[in-house]
């Protein structure tokens, strides 16, 4: 059997991760605030925001199920603050957000990395992001984030050779953060227009073609080669 672990598997990219996943041979797990009753996967109410709590019930299932042939997790979850200059931040939401988005996958790997020692196959798929390597204003808080979820993989590739590991840009994709995005004040987010320019151009992915697509990724062979990747380049 191959387990998956997928945060933020509720909706957008996550839910069509873990339908990706859903397959006869597979164990899948969602990590969620809220449950999706479209998913068949076993789903997990948490709230990342609180990573250890996570974290503790990663590590006791982990200790409780074994003998996969294979054990991967995907760090997907993000939340996205209100954009606008990081000084006019809502100090409450922008804690949330790094906690969900860097602290929970830091934790989640350790918990993976410790109580899945002897499954043959392991891999560590930490969705990051473009602005992760491109710096811009009014997101400074998720610009970070991602830049940390990608050197976060650079070091857990030096520490762990025998595991495969890769934060991924997934490309543009049509969900509720660029709802968010698009919906943002001009006045305090100067991108919004580049945004609502791409969506008006039809050029968002859908979250049902860049799973698929990274779900392709997931499979191949030389997944890990290259730590900090785009989907768009591979």
């Amino acid at each position: 059997m191959h387990l998956y672990i997928v945060t933020g598997s509720s909706r957008g990219l996550g839910a069509a991760l873990v339908q990706q996943l859903t397959q006869a041979e597979n164990t899948v797990i969602g990590i969620a605030r809220k449950t999706n009753p479209a998913l068949q996967a076993e789903q997990w109410a948490l709230d990342l925001a609180d990573p250890i709590a996570a974290a503790e019930h990663l590590q006791a299932w982990l200790r409780a199920n074994k003998r996969w042939e294979s054990a991967t997790l995907v760090n997907n979850a993000a939340l996205l603050s209100e954009p606008g200059p990081l000084a006019a931040s809502d100090l409450t939401s922008l804690s949330a957000a790094l906690r969900v988005g860097l602290e929970a996958p830091t934790l989640l790997s350790r918990v993976f990395l410790a109580e899945t020692v002897g499954v043959p196959t392991r891999r560590i798929l930490n969705i990051s992001s473009g602005l992760g390597r491109r710096a811009m204003a009014g997101s400074a808080a998720y610009c970070a984030i991602k830049a940390g979820l990608d050197h976060l993989s650079r070091a857990l590739a030096l520490e762990e050779p025998g595991v495969g590991v890769v934060s991924l840009a997934p490309g543009v994709i049509d969900t509720d953060m660029q709802v968010q995005l698009r919906g943002a004040d001009p006045t305090r987010f100067p991108e919004q227009t580049r945004f609502q320019g791409l969506k008006d151009g039809g050029q968002l992915q859908t979250a049902a073609d860049t799973a698929a697509a990274i779900v392709r990724f997931l499979m191949r062979p030389d997944f890990g080669k290259t730590v900090v990747s785009d989907i768009r380049d591979a």
